[in-house]
């Protein structure tokens, strides 16, 4: 049996799954979506390469510090949009799709970890950002503690959410069942969101990155990360282990962690009022400052 059948079929069976168990929920979600703010679109030339963004036009007070939301593998800023409006009447927000992902250009390899983070840093340049807060799921997670090591003077604080564990943690056949056993407690059209993602990247920058991500360890970095730094994790997150973000928010030297009863991986685009109801205490935290970074 081929990787690429398995993740093809978990892909089709969680589709099926999230519509089946969620179609009550799809009127509600669509009322809600009516009272939220509107997000921009744009194409912005980083580094010689283009990335897609959606940004939120919101005013917000000038004295608050913009966040920035990275998505996980495989996915885009497409699924962070919900977040993305509960968060814009209070922060001025940044969704890009990382290089290779989305709708931003792709390159002719999947970059590292490490590129990745080297991209955001870009990106933040491009876009005239000299500091922010980030909210960053799975990979986005691994992604962010690259960031805040490689790039500390950028990064104002992390919300580590549903951070991808340690090699040691994971192997496919694990990871596929966690992703088929989250399916009823995320929205229906998650599944929707993901496959056509996972299409416009394809398998073979999913696996190049996948590999990236495998290579990389979190948890041993995570030590040296001294921005303060929220763990936040779902109790029905099926894939990530609770002893793994109990571990991970015990290492950070300046780490807590937020759990959200009843959540799975995909928070910011199933649960964005409990998520948002969690974040901005963080957020807007002004006690909560950087130690003096490099």
């Amino acid at each position: 049996m081929s990787l690429s059948w398995i993740l093809v079929s978990a892909g089709g069976i969680l589709a099926g799954l999230a519509l089946v168990s969620s179609l009550p929920r799809r009127r509600a979600s669509r009322h809600r979506r009516g009272h939220l703010v509107r997000l921009e679109a744009r194409q912005i030339r980083v580094d010689g390469r283009t990335m897609h963004a959606r940004v939120s036009l919101d005013a917000v007070p000038d004295d608050r510090i913009p966040v920035i939301l990275v998505h996980g593998l495989g996915m885009s800023s497409r699924y962070m949009v919900p977040l993305a409006r509960h968060l814009a009447p209070h922060v001025h927000v940044y969704a890009p799709d990382l290089p290779g992902f989305g709708l931003s250009e792709k390159p002719h390899r999947a970059l590292t970890v490490r590129e990745l983070a080297d991209a955001l840093a870009a990106f933040m340049t491009a876009v005239g950002v000299q500091r922010a807060a980030f909210v960053g799921n799975s990979l986005g997670c691994e992604v962010l503690v690259e960031l805040a090591l490689l790039h500390p003077h950028l990064v104002d604080r992390l919300v580590l959410q549903g951070p991808t564990p340690d090699p040691e943690a994971r192997n496919l056949a694990r990871q596929v069942l966690g992703f088929l056993a989250i399916a009823p407690f995320e929205r229906w059209s998650l599944a929707w969101v993901a496959l056509a993602d996972y299409a416009r990247a394809g398998l073979g920058r999913y696996l190049q990155t996948l590999r990236s991500m495998v290579d990389n360890r979190i948890g041993e970095k995570a030590r040296r990360v001294e921005q303060p730094t929220l763990v936040v994790w779902g109790t029905r997150d099926y894939i990530v282990p609770h002893a793994f973000v109990v571990s991970l928010a015990g290492s950070l030297p300046r780490g807590r962690l937020a759990v959200i009863p009843g959540a799975a991986h995909g928070i910011n685009y199933s649960h964005p009022e409990a998520f948002t109801a969690v974040l901005l205490p963080f957020l807007l935290d002004r006690s909560e400052r950087p130690s003096a970074l490099s």
